[in-house]
């Protein structure tokens, strides 16, 4: 299964003042109506039905996961666009869950927990709703050091048992782009919901020089969750890209997760429980997740957050 991504060369416009790149955007929409799923019933025709179905498949996966019962990961390399998708059963009731994120606000208040986002604002101009994002190290960085990534924030649906939300992004850092975000949302029985997030983006010739560096050196030893084998080889868990995919869609599941947990709280508090949650939950999965120690993640996501409630 690919993307089916089409990359006008036309789709930037160039600040010739300040020498930054500005995305043109009355062709945004037509470059994402390009980036769906080369596959039956994605985002063509009833959607919330692809999803219900796509649930129905998962059933016995999903009560089998290894990662754990209701959560499965999977990730598709592509040499121009990569793609990691989490599902999972979350015990949470639908309209909870459609009401906090067709806010974009709240996408903030969750993508913050992630480690390497450092920076996220919500504000709206003429025509969009725009989440501006600033990514990096894993450790604490000046805005200045980071990358910005500026998404256009988007509910693409919304109804009574059915909730679709994409960030969508044309420029990212090291010459990627087409970044898209998605979270889609089907109601179960018992308040439970069906949950999909996708997480894909295109590399150029630069990018794609810089990820085979780093997963032959400094990366070479990190995994994502699936198992797979190559010939008679015994089964072990990916590496390279499709591991990065799976780690950082897992990142961002958990991420929604901790702050849907803590919903219920007031503001300053509930930021405090979320960290400490998306943490330990990041600790179960120590192989692939572990990158900072307690302490270093939490005074770090504090200052992040105090400067996210001040910082333009």
């Amino acid at each position: 299964m690919a993307l089916c991504v089409e990359v006008p060369d036309s789709r930037w416009e160039l600040d010739s003042m300040s020498f930054t790149i500005v995305p043109a955007w009355p062709r945004i929409a037509a470059l994402f109506a390009a980036s769906v799923l080369c596959a039956p019933n994605a985002l063509a025709g009833d959607p919330a039905a692809a999803l219900r179905e796509r649930y129905e498949a998962l059933t016995l996966a999903l009560e089998q996961s290894p990662i754990q019962p209701g959560l499965r990961v999977e990730s598709v390399e592509s040499s121009s666009a990569p793609r990691g998708d989490a599902y999972a059963v979350i015990h949470y009731p639908f309209a909870t869950v459609a009401a906090a994120f067709t806010q974009p606000q709240n996408w903030c208040e969750s993508l913050i927990l992630h480690l390497n986002v450092q920076y996220c604002r919500a504000s709206l101009n003429a025509e969009h709703a725009l989440l501006s994002a600033a990514v990096g190290k894993k450790t604490n960085q000046p805005l200045a050091d980071t990358h910005r990534i500026n998404f256009i924030y988007t509910v693409v649906a919304s109804s009574p048992e059915f909730m679709r939300v994409e960030l969508a992004a044309v420029e990212g850092p090291l010459g990627t782009g087409n970044y898209l975000i998605a979270l889609e949302l089907i109601a179960l029985e018992n308040q439970n919901s069906f949950m999909h997030i996708q997480y894909s983006y295109t590399q150029g010739y630069l990018a794609r020089i810089a990820t085979s560096v780093y997963f032959a050196t400094r990366g070479r030893d990190k995994v994502g969750f699936t198992q797979i084998q190559d010939g008679d080889d015994p089964p072990h868990l990916v590496r390279g890209i499709r591991g990065a995919l799976e780690r950082n869609t897992m990142r961002y599941y958990l991420a929604f997760d901790a702050y849907l947990h803590e919903l219920e709280s007031p503001a300053p508090q509930r930021f405090e429980q979320s960290i400490e949650r998306w943490f330990a939950d990041t600790e179960r999965f120590a192989r692939q997740l572990r990158e900072v120690k307690h302490d270093d993640y939490i005074s770090m996501k504090r200052g992040q957050y105090r400067r996210q409630q001040t910082a333009r």
